[in-house]
């Protein structure tokens, strides 16, 4: 399988590793020595979140890489099979949160995601899966040149591209490849505006319980709107192999849209952020799996947010 199709969500779930061994921890004596190991132990560990910057030269070359022409000729060099019945098209208002993230993947092959705006400290923050920022379990491996354009829709731009600057995975997605989420931060647009005070931004939890009914987006590689139009899933969300799934045949390009609950398509307003699109079941795929957000996803969403 190909780094391309990785990327644009081929990938298949495994098995879920990482259980942690808790214990009990029993001071004895010496309280000054524990407070003192403890602090040395914490100052060793390595910092829970991995941040891939991009320099301002790095920037302004993904902008300018990124034409009309080159966005909608990346859909057209991908064909995974027929769209639905599950996915179908988003048709309530349209969503400017929402939107494609293009980049070149780590084997230099133009390829897709999906992300979404959320509000956030710094009014520039973006969520998608780590996987559309880098391979997992391989340090070096990173994307490039990658651009956020929220609202795309069949080559229009309504709102403008943002260069990414700052890309925030979980480490243990860099070291183990679990943890499939990540929080971007964009430039301002040319005319100097951050990018939710030109499309908003979705309200996002760490907290809410898995369950209820969860809408699901995504820009998926399959016909006829390979890339080119926003799909949707709706269904119930459950607890399964450590993570939680939903009802969904979306597939690659729709990797880090979001679940939202709470959501009204007609309107196009509410919708919480309680997840995004990570894994697939199969190679025909009949449900789609997103982490749990908590506290790992809490601490990139964070560094991102305060960036």
């Amino acid at each position: 399988m190909s780094e391309s199709s990785t990327s644009l969500f081929r990938r298949l779930r495994g098995p879920v590793m990482g259980l942690a061994a808790a214990g009990t921890a029993l001071v004895l004596a010496a309280p000054t020595a524990a407070t003192a190991a403890t602090a040395q132990a914490r100052a060793a560990a390595p910092d829970p979140v991995s941040v891939l910057k991009y320099t301002a030269k790095e920037r302004k070359e993904a902008v300018a890489y990124w034409t009309t022409a080159r966005m909608k000729a990346v859909g057209k060099s991908v064909d995974l099979g027929p769209t639905g019945p599950k996915a179908k098209p988003y048709k309530g208002t349209p969503l400017k949160t929402v939107g494609r993230l293009f980049f070149v993947n780590a084997s230099g092959a133009d390829t897709w995601c999906t992300a979404t705006a959320v509000k956030s400290a710094n009014r520039s923050t973006v969520m998608t899966a780590a996987h559309c920022v880098r391979r997992g379990s391989s340090p070096g491996n990173t994307n490039m040149l990658m651009v956020f354009v929220p609202g795309y829709s069949k080559g229009k731009k309504p709102h403008g591209t943002f260069a990414v600057r700052t890309a925030a995975t979980p480490r243990t997605w860099v070291n183990d490849s679990t943890n499939d989420m990540a929080a971007l931060v964009v430039d301002t647009d040319t005319k100097g505006r951050k990018l939710t005070n030109v499309v908003g931004g979705q309200a996002i939890s760490f907290t809410r319980a898995v369950g209820g009914t969860v809408s699901a987006l995504g820009y998926s590689a399959t016909r006829p709107q390979r890339g080119e139009e926003l799909l949707r899933c709706v269904g119930k969300s459950k607890k399964d192999d450590g993570a939680q799934s939903i009802p969904c045949d979306l597939t690659g390009g729709s990797s880090g849209g979001p679940w939202l609950a709470d959501f009204d398509a007609t309107t196009g307003k509410g919708g919480v952020l309680v997840s995004v699109n990570a894994t697939l079941d199969s190679l025909t795929p009949t449900k789609m799996y997103g982490e749990v957000l908590s506290t790992t996803a809490k601490k990139v969403y964070d560094r991102a947010q305060n960036a």
